[in-house]
């Protein structure tokens, strides 16, 4: 018998003992960061930045491919018993020697996972990662004037774009209630002493909201300037429109999270959208069973949640795992297993 059909067989007799679950599952245990393994990051650290927004220090899997200044990283972390995702700005260089990341996360109202991780993460914590993306950075060939329209916790890609790249001429325009919020003051101070920006702080509770039609007053070149904008949408839609009524739209790039409330529940309404069809299912029967009593082609295996051969994309809404109860809810790139998945709640699969 050759070494392949011997580790083949091995493999086998290893996932029947260890059924429901594959052989995978306990290494992911032993070392969840290791290779081939699903993505995820273990919390090294925590700094806190402000009363309600703390750095959190990653040590990415070794499937990490790395990042672009300004990019973000979408997030996964479990809270009372769901799975939530959120992205979050990376504020590190892209060059850190040890290979570790940072986010940098504000705590927001009502906001599940912006809390957990500022006020309830300790180091050692692991969490799933996507890998970078967003296209909210500086080009290859670097412009002559830089400005950066930020509020709140708008300056975390700003930061990590000023971290991993020295440019001739930056204008640092950020708003906060006060100056005890601002993310990343002694930094942005610092940098300011050493003539790499120049900074304008607003400080909204005594100064008022900015006013985009009085630009002029605190930046006179504003038009002249690639802009980079993030922050609240009132501000991103003026920015939006006073770049566009000045003829100068393509010099502005804006970067916008939109954080989703999703109501769970057991079972709901199943949209398949390629054939788009929809199905009423309880909340203990799997999607495959509700797809394929639909008439919808799904593809399957071991139905058993082992073999991965019904990977589907969830597009939108919740499901629960009929295993173990786990709740996950649909962003960008997100699969489920609709073999042992079912619906918590209204959603979308991708069929």
């Amino acid at each position: 018998m050759t070494r392949v059909a011997l580790r083949t067989r091995a493999l086998r007799l290893l996932e029947m003992v260890t059924t429901p679950l594959l052989p995978s599952d306990y290494l992911d245990l032993v070392d969840p960061l290791r290779a081939g393994a699903e993505l995820r990051g273990r919390i090294e650290a925590v700094h806190p930045e402000t009363g309600d927004a703390a750095t959190l220090v990653i040590r990415p899997g070794r499937g990490w491919r790395g990042h672009v200044a300004g990019q973000y990283v979408r997030v996964g972390v479990d809270v009372d018993g769901v799975r939530l995702w959120r992205a979050y700005s990376v504020t590190s260089p892209t060059n850190r020697a040890d290979g570790r990341i940072t986010i940098t996360v504000k705590a927001m109202p009502d906001g599940k996972v912006s809390n957990h991780l500022v006020r309830r993460a300790r180091p050692g914590t692991v969490i799933h990662l996507d890998q970078a993306a967003g296209d909210f950075v500086l080009p290859a060939t670097r412009p002559a004037k830089v400005l950066y329209l930020t509020a709140g916790s708008g300056i975390t890609p700003a930061m990590g774009m000023l971290r991993d790249a020295e440019l001739a001429d930056v204008v640092v325009l950020h708003s906060a209630p006060t100056g005890a919020d601002i993310i990343f003051r002694a930094d942005l101070h610092d940098l300011a002493a050493d003539r790499a920006i120049r900074l304008i702080e607003r400080h909204t509770d005594t100064e008022g909201v900015l006013d985009l039609a009085r630009l002029d007053e605190h930046v006179p070149d504003w038009a002249e300037r690639e802009t980079w904008a993030c922050g609240p949408t009132g501000l991103l839609d003026a920015a939006e429109e006073h770049w566009a009524r000045h003829g100068v739209a393509d010099r502005l790039h804006t970067e916008r999270f939109r954080p989703t409330v999703l109501v769970t529940g057991e079972g709901g309404a199943v949209t398949f959208t390629t054939t788009g069809r929809t199905a009423e299912a309880d909340g203990s029967t799997p999607l495959l069973d509700v797809g394929e009593q639909a008439g919808v082609l799904m593809p399957s295996g071991c139905r058993m949640g082992i073999c991965f051969g019904c990977v589907t994309p969830l597009r939108a809404g919740a499901v629960r795992d009929l295993r173990t109860g786990q709740v996950t809810t649909a962003e960008p790139g997100v699969l489920i297993q609709t073999c042992v998945s079912a619906a918590a709640g209204a959603c979308e699969i991708e069929r």
